[in-house]
């Protein structure tokens, strides 16, 4: 009987915990850092519309005077943490060399309002995209950072673009959180995928894979994998003691600098 009795606390604690992670888990995915951010040099003040209602401030970079322009507009879709602020270097490193470059932040990011969602921030890539097609009129690459890799690799799907630049990809967050909590069924429970390896399947543009060899947080294997299962050309780069949150900005640009279109 005391055996049944502890049986059945027990159960009901697992119960509690996972109905909490259930209810809570994306409070373990998105990190925003939601205050407006000051507007750096080089920055425009945008808007994007999203499709739900939202209107999101972003940051277009223009390359500047006297810059041979690329043709190209990099659509940049960020990780899970922060906001526009912390990219902005690398926006300003691509448009120094003759990139137009979109730096979105996501809803819930950055004074915007809403919360993320695996299918508001679709919303959110797809607001971008619209953007960089009306104003920018030129060919279009797609570049993600970690989550970011997610986004832009099913905007790919819908819309697909001229290059895909994935930095730190996982192969889906079940995989990347399976690392982190692997006491835990986190397939069972996650409400957002993010898949990365299963679509890319079917996008054939020329993809470029970039990834530190010390990331902690998404395997190098995984991104990796992402790289294996890419359809159409594939450029990998891997930073030798490079971690997840280091700066990548020079195999970044370097690799744009050196895109294939074929």
């Amino acid at each position: 009987m005391v055996r049944l009795r502890v049986a059945l606390v027990v159960l009901v604690v697992l119960a509690l915990i996972l109905t909490a992670i259930w209810f809570l888990q994306r409070r373990l995915i998105y990190f925003p850092d939601r205050a407006t951010p000051p507007l750096v040099a080089g920055a425009e003040p945008v808007t994007l519309h999203t499709s739900d209602g939202l209107r999101l401030g972003s940051w277009l970079f223009r390359p500047p005077s006297g810059t041979p322009d690329q043709g190209t507009a990099v659509l940049v879709a960020p990780g899970n943490a922060g906001n526009r602020l912390g990219r902005a270097p690398l926006a300003a490193a691509l448009a120094a060399e003759g990139f137009t470059v979109l730096l979105l932040d996501y809803r819930g990011y950055g004074g915007n309002p809403g919360r993320p969602s695996e299918e508001g921030l679709a919303r959110d890539a797809d607001a971008a995209r619209a953007f960089l097609a009306e104003r920018a009129g030129t060919r279009l690459v797609y570049l993600g950072e970690s989550l970011g890799a997610a986004v832009v690799t099913g905007l790919a799907t819908r819309h697909p673009p001229e290059m895909l630049v994935l930095r730190s990809p996982f192969a889906d967050l079940g995989s990347a959180a399976r690392e982190h909590y692997p006491f835990l069924p986190v397939r069972l429970l996650l409400r957002d995928e993010f898949p990365v390896a299963r679509p890319i399947r079917t996008i054939t543009v020329p993809t470029l894979v970039v990834y530190g060899t010390a990331d902690s947080v998404v395997p190098p294997e995984q991104s990796i994998t992402v790289a294996d299962d890419a359809a159409g050309p594939v450029r990998v780069v891997a930073v030798e003691g490079g971690g997840h949150n280091d700066d990548y900005r020079e195999p970044l640009v370097e690799g744009l600098l050196r895109r294939s279109w074929s």
